[in-house]
């Protein structure tokens, strides 16, 4: 009875042995929750800013730089964008200095080629104050709606390749009290998480 019992005891504990981290391993692993933020850009940029003076019609270009960031949770996420834009003689002896602090939602998806891309689109909205120039009023309200393309050149460094918005913003000027701008942007974006 007791050569019977001890083979069996054996082969009992070596299949508990096997068999329990086998069971662990079948278990569900827990899905990531969608308020999870997944990756993270901080890009900075040199931004031009096509736009016209009123009344007159004359178009000149804003030129300046521009700090953007953003969370993304999966595919969809909120940025913030910081940007300061200036242009001398617009008009005789008029010049104007913009800066402009903006936040909304972006859409990000991935593309799979040689090297890894991104593209966005975002809609942002915030304040903007006019300064060095010629305005009833210095502060107003801005929006912007566009979208880029960062390609990714290591891991966590990608170059903005371009990035190309409408801009409208709201500053008294002594005509409509609004300004139309096309802004072109490129710059050298740092990523972490998710490619």
């Amino acid at each position: 009875m007791r050569t019977n019992f001890l083979p069996s005891a054996l082969l009992t504990a070596m299949i508990l042995s096997v068999g329990g981290p086998m069971a662990c391993a079948q278990e569900p692993q827990p899905t990531p929750s969608r308020f999870q933020i997944t990756s993270t850009d901080l890009a900075v940029t040199y931004t031009t800013l096509r736009s016209t003076v009123t009344p007159s019609g004359n178009e000149f270009w804003l030129k300046g730089g521009s700090i953007d960031a953003a969370a993304t949770f999966r595919h969809f996420g909120i940025a913030l964008n910081l940007s300061g834009d200036f242009a001398s003689s617009i008009a005789p002896g008029v010049n104007l200095d913009e800066l402009s602090a903006m936040i909304g939602p972006r859409y990000t998806r991935r593309v799979h080629t040689k090297h890894e891309s991104r593209f966005f689109i975002e809609v942002l909205g915030g304040g903007v104050r006019g300064f060095d120039s010629a305005f009833p009023k210095s502060t107003g309200f801005v929006t912007r709606a566009g979208g880029g393309w960062d390609v990714q050149l290591t891991k966590h460094i990608a170059i903005r390749a371009i990035e190309a918005d409408y801009v409208r913003s709201y500053l008294p000027n002594n005509g409509n009290d609004t300004q139309s701008h096309l802004r072109l942007a490129f710059g050298v974006c740092y990523h972490s998480g998710k490619p």
